[in-house]
């Protein structure tokens, strides 16, 4: 399969999803300048929900640069990727208007594992059709995928929803920092990679 169609239909939607979130952001009904300060909790969710797809973008870049092929199963799992990604409008509109309650933001600490359950079933499918090849070794040196495989993802996690419960602010505010980290932390050849 042509990798550039499916990066291509990957981006739009990505665009698309950013789009919706942005919309998401209300117009205050007062020309006061504190009339914005009602929309701090939805920006804040706004702004950690671009970084989290400003971060997984550059990152699927990287995967589908590296790619030499995209099997039929890639292509299903991209997809299912993209599924648990377009549920982040609403787990960022329903976090960021109901900052301190547990629900909410368990819906977006959900929404977030189960987009990293696909972004690790992405990057295995991936590996496995490049298996034996340099570029299934790059692949699997890449930190969120490092992340992801490991104990590191279930048990953040589930401390993570113990936070939650306590204290439900944390999840926007954990995801933010790991997203932060993963953004410092990228492959080192990855601004210098280039789809063939």
């Amino acid at each position: 399969m042509d990798h550039s169609r499916v990066e291509a239909f990957t981006d739009a939607v990505v665009a698309i999803i950013m789009t919706i979130m942005v919309l998401e952001f209300k117009t205050p009904e007062s020309p006061k300048l504190t009339a914005i300060l009602a929309d701090v909790p939805y920006l804040f969710a706004y702004l950690v929900s671009f970084l989290f797809i400003g971060v997984a973008w550059y990152n699927h870049h990287y995967m589908f640069a590296l790619a030499k092929r995209i099997s039929k199963r890639v292509y299903w799992v991209n997809n299912f990727w993209l599924l648990t990604m377009s549920l982040l409008p609403v787990a960022t509109a329903w976090a960021g208007e109901y900052l301190a309650e547990r629900g909410p933001e368990f819906f977006y600490l959900v929404v977030f594992f189960a987009w990293s359950v696909a972004y690790w079933l992405l990057t295995r499918a991936l590996i496995a059709d490049h298996r034996g090849t340099t570029v299934a070794v790059q692949l699997a040196k890449m930190p969120p995928y490092r992340f992801m495989n490991s104990w590191q993802l279930p048990t953040f996690t589930l401390v993570l929803a113990v936070a939650v419960y306590f204290y439900p602010p944390a999840c926007l505010i954990a995801t933010l920092i790991e997203l932060i980290y993963m953004a410092l932390h990228t492959n080192a050849d990855s601004d210098r990679v280039v789809a063939e």
